[in-house]
């Protein structure tokens, strides 16, 4: 299972700060979805209190964060829409690598620098993608969070 370094610490803080009660579930949810940074937590927990407010009468719990992030396209892993959008590209388009960043990038069409720059360092902390002489080839744990098989990719072509 994905994990990255996380801090529930630091979310606490800021939900206090914000004037928010956040459980220590929640908190631990917030950081393992905010790939490990601090101002992602923020900006995620920012998020969550906004539904929570309107939704679920201010209360943070594991179930509105899951509501309300889903609702952004943030998954389970902190993958966001464009993330995956990545990684479903080198799968379906390029069978998993690898693949040069011009070739992704226009395929996405994407400017290069906002992959090498946004997307991918965290693709690779967290072993969704790997960099070869090659290109960029997706991880097995690629397939599996986006509930792909290496088997059915290959029936694709």
């Amino acid at each position: 299972n994905f994990s990255l370094p996380h801090n529930p610490t630091v979310n606490r803080r800021s939900a206090e700060l914000l004037g928010i009660k956040v459980d220590d579930k929640a908190a631990f949810e917030i950081a393992q979805r905010s790939r490990g940074t601090p101002r992602t937590a923020n900006r995620l927990l920012r998020r969550v209190r906004d539904y929570a407010q309107v939704k679920a009468k201010g209360a943070i719990t594991k179930d509105v964060i899951d509501y309300a992030l889903k609702a952004q396209g943030v998954d389970t892993a902190g993958l966001d829409p464009i993330d995956r959008k990545v990684l479903t590209a080198i799968i379906e388009y390029y069978k998993g690598g690898p693949v040069g960043i011009g070739a992704l990038a226009a395929s996405l069409n994407e400017e290069e620098d906002t992959i090498v720059d946004v997307v991918e360092p965290f693709l690779l902390k967290a072993g969704f993608l790997k960099r070869t002489q090659r290109g960029r080839q997706v991880t097995d744990l690629a397939y599996e969070h986006l509930g792909m098989s290496k088997e059915k990719q290959k029936e694709l072509f």
